[in-house]
């Protein structure tokens, strides 16, 4: 594995040594809010040490990307494949317009998460967050999946304010004994069925596997599935026909 000191890198500098390596896997320390960490990347393998900056893995074609600690904005800002694995917490905007891959966050994410988010096809993104969420999660959804644990959150909804907004496809998975009280009409909401918890079991096995967490006091809390609501969809608001 190679090893580069990020310590007073100016970003682009960083990012064309990582680029250039002919090493697939890359440790990379003493970062501090360089931007565009692994941007474009594909077939490399790299654990963060330090503060990564806005748009990490922005445009990711494949490997994985690990973070030991926090990450800022955007992470995974229209990422096409591969895996970003954050073992703290993100910012706002994680995953936005993500079309492939998978993002984890160990922690807590920021407000908008997986806003646009979109699905073709065998690409079928997903985001796990293990903690709680800020406001507009999965606004304008139009695909994929995201499963919010909140696994310190007592049972009430690990959310903010106006999830799902303008969300028109994929699925949202809650874990929670109670949804927010404020879900668009446009929405519907179930709790999750077997069937259902089924279809999110790889996604669940992997996320505790990658962070060494117990699966099954996961499972023990209810989970509810959010999808749009075809019968009342958002298209009404936004054209006169």
């Amino acid at each position: 594995m190679t090893q580069i000191d990020a310590n007073g890198k100016y970003f682009k500098t960083l990012n064309e040594e990582i680029r250039s390596s002919a090493d697939a896997d890359l440790e990379i320390d003493n970062l501090m809010g360089q931007r565009y960490i692994g941007a474009g990347l594909g077939g490399k393998n790299l654990f963060l040490r330090g503060m990564p900056g806005n748009d990490l893995g922005c445009y990711l074609d494949g490997g994985t990307i690990r973070v030991a600690g926090n990450a800022q904005d955007q992470t995974g800002d229209t990422m096409n494949a591969g895996a970003i694995l954050v073992e703290g917490s993100s910012g706002d905007s994680t995953g936005y317009a993500m079309r492939g891959g998978k993002i984890f966050v160990l922690g807590n994410a920021g407000y908008r998460v997986g806003i646009h988010m979109k699905a073709y096809k065998e690409q079928q993104p997903v985001i796990v967050v293990g903690g709680e969420t800020g406001s507009f999660l999965g606004e304008y959804q139009a695909g994929g999946t995201i499963i919010v644990l909140g696994l310190r959150s007592g049972g009430k909804a690990p959310v903010g304010n106006l999830c799902c907004a303008g969300m028109h496809g994929g699925r949202m998975f809650l874990r929670c004994r109670e949804l927010p009280p404020d879900l668009p009409a446009q929405v519907n909401t179930a709790p999750a069925t077997p069937a259902d918890l089924r279809s999110i079991d790889g996604y669940l096995d992997d996320f505790c596997k990658t962070f060494k967490i117990e699966k099954q006091p996961v499972l023990a809390e209810p989970f509810f599935l959010i999808t749009p609501n075809t019968k009342n969809p958002y298209k009404s608001l936004y054209t006169f026909n």
